[in-house]
């Protein structure tokens, strides 16, 4: 059984090849297996964590390909299904040089969104130390009762939890049913990270202490904001700072945060039952802001991630 279990969307993302051109004007694209959970998956098993991801994917060539990347990174695909109703989530990308995201999404109704409860393996979630979750599959039902059904299962269970709302508002009905979603397992998470492009949304104030000490409060043990090249923000109650990013020439910014997640989630999970100190945040922190850094260095997410060997080089001959 894996050490930890992600849940929720795995997409193709098809990347522009021109950075800073619109979608409409992009000539062509690369072919880039993604969604944000998959990716941490991924992310986790490069790393050395046995790790293993819940989701549907279609039952098409792209849903094949899928699977088979998930396998060839050794994340276990025994919960990945290919349902026969839907066709495989695509994604189409338009790589901008300053970090921000234009997506659109082709999901209609999607195989992603078509988890169902019923195929959820309690067994499975229990078994597992580390449970990784976000809000896309909480856009519609049945994935939706799908994924709350599983996030329940792990907090019984005593695993460490981890949350990215990774905030997709055009995937949503309207943006007050995506607030009431996001906020709805927000509560679960022993660890919260935000990015800065979506913290005002999800937390209605510009100041990080005033959010984060609002999270601690609902019983979230560390909230992390990521602030692009500008590193990470940190508080867990006890201590929290900033924690500088890597400078680097961007290829592909997109999953940058989820290559931070699964370094970040590599570091806390042998830790989860102690109180870290200021110096043992900070540690992670430029951990995971390197692994985020590398993230960006090739297009599509899936193959830029870095294994642990790769984050080592990258910071020695950095200070």
């Amino acid at each position: 059984m894996p050490k930890a279990i992600c849940i929720g969307e795995l997409l193709i993302d098809f990347v522009s090849t021109t950075t800073d051109v619109t979608l409409a004007e992009c000539p062509s694209f690369a072919k880039a297996p993604g969604g944000a959970p998959a990716n941490v998956a991924v992310g986790l098993a490069k790393l050395g964590v046995d790790s293993g991801f819940i989701g549907k994917v279609g039952d098409d060539p792209f849903g094949d390909f899928l699977r088979q990347t998930l396998d060839q990174n050794a994340v276990d695909t025994s919960y990945l299904i290919s349902g026969t109703g839907s066709r495989t989530t695509l994604a189409f990308v338009a790589t901008r040089s300053d970090g921000s995201k234009d997506i659109t999404f082709y999901r209609n109704p999607g195989a992603d969104i078509q988890l169902a409860p019923e195929e959820i393996e309690e067994a499975y979630i229990q078994s597992a130390e580390l449970f990784h979750y976000g809000s896309v599959s909480l856009s519609h039902q049945p994935s939706r009762d799908a994924t709350l059904k599983a996030i329940r299962c792990a907090k019984d269970a005593g695993a460490f939890i981890s949350y990215d709302p990774n905030l997709r508002l055009m995937l949503w009905d309207n943006p007050d049913e995506a607030k009431h979603w996001m906020w709805e397992v927000m509560p679960y998470a022993n660890v919260v990270k935000i990015a800065d492009e979506e913290w005002g949304f999800i937390m209605e104030t510009p100041s990080l202490q005033d959010g984060s000490a609002r999270l601690l409060e609902i019983g979230i043990d560390l909230v992390v904001v990521t602030r692009g090249e500008h590193g990470c923000y940190y508080n867990n109650g006890l201590n929290q700072g900033y924690v500088d990013g890597f400078g680097v020439d961007v290829i592909d910014p997109l999953g940058a945060g989820d290559g931070f997640v699964a370094a970040m989630l590599s570091r806390l999970v042998p830790l989860s039952e102690s109180v870290l100190d200021d110096n043992q945040l900070r540690t992670i922190m430029r951990y995971a802001n390197a692994a985020g850094a590398l993230t960006t260095q090739k297009v599509g997410v899936i193959p830029a991630l870095p294994t642990a060997s790769e984050i080592e080089d990258f910071m020695s001959g950095r200070h």
